[in-house]
């Protein structure tokens, strides 16, 4: 394994490898203006939201690697506490990249890179009329993290209003995973698009508690037929089926599996798992539970 002493490490290599490692990375366009009033656009996947009560998002524009100097919207703040974070989806992605690039101070990206403005309610920055979320806030801190190209600049802003697109919504009026067609950053040159097609669902252990890998079986762990993350969705379930619904499966679902190796406990047991793994892969736990079990029954 490569290991990284970040006390002797030159920034850009260290750099690539911090972006490199942590993605993929959401990415806001912060609108701001300065104190004369001239509007800047950037994007930052050093972003993120941190609280809903109060509503808290979190952006950082590190100081020029190649210069040290500070970004325009990090000065701009500085002078008028006020931001527009503008999330970017597929469509606005090119121009996005647009907008990075290192214009003048006091050049529009708005009009180099052809997004709307549109006026803000309660800010003076203005939103960006194409992005299907825009949230209006007020900068309450701005936190210097270090000296020189590279460092961060964390500008903590409450969120005062927030804007969005109804095409992104569902029946229930809330935002649509599979509508809003988010992006976002990875090293390099790379980026990724949030659709139908990458995306995957797990149901979130609020109220719920699993077993943990712990309880399950030794001899289930030590088949080596199972990978790590499929431990880890076994160990997610509640609790075990009990004997009687394990073998009503087994005499409904896996006869023919039981007929065709009676005679070969060891592939027996290895087509079970492999037929558990199937249904572990669909998100069915359950019954990749009452099959494994089914050996022993």
């Amino acid at each position: 394994m490569l290991t990284i002493d970040t006390s002797i490490t030159k920034n850009p290599q260290l750099h690539h490898y911090l972006l490199g490692a942590v993605g993929p990375r959401p990415i806001c366009f912060a609108s701001t203006i300065d104190k004369n009033g001239n509007r800047n656009l950037a994007p930052f996947s050093f972003f993120n939201v941190f609280s809903s009560n109060p509503p808290i998002a979190v952006f950082s524009p590190a100081n020029s690697g190649r210069t040290g100097e500070p970004k325009d919207t990090l000065l701009n703040v500085l002078e008028v506490p006020e931001v527009v974070i503008n999330i970017v989806n597929y469509e606005v992605v090119h121009q996005m990249s647009l907008a990075s690039s290192p214009y003048e101070r006091g050049v529009d990206e708005f009009i180099k890179s052809g997004l709307t403005p549109v006026d803000s309610e309660m800010v003076k920055p203005s939103r960006v009329k194409e992005c299907p979320v825009q949230m209006e806030c007020k900068v309450i801190e701005v936190k210097a993290l270090g000296e020189g190209g590279g460092a961060g600049n964390l500008v903590i802003c409450e969120v005062l209003k927030i804007h969005i697109d109804e095409a992104i919504l569902d029946e229930n009026q809330m935002i649509d995973q599979l509508k809003i067609d988010l992006v976002a950053r990875m090293g390099g040159n790379w980026y990724c698009r949030a659709d139908k097609n990458s995306m995957f669902e797990i149901t979130k252990p609020i109220t719920t508690k699993g077993i943990g890998v712990d309880n399950i079986p030794k001899e289930i762990i030590e088949s080596g037929d199972f990978s790590p993350n499929e431990l880890g969705q076994l160990g997610g379930i509640e609790t075990l089926p009990d004997e009687t619904d394990v073998n009503e499966y087994k005499l409904l679902e896996l006869s023919d599996i039981f007929l065709e190796y009676e005679d070969d406990a060891i592939q027996l047991e290895k087509e079970l798992n492999k037929k558990a793994k199937q249904f572990l892969m669909n998100e069915d736990v359950e019954s990749a539970w009452k099959t494994i079990l089914s050996f022993n029954n």
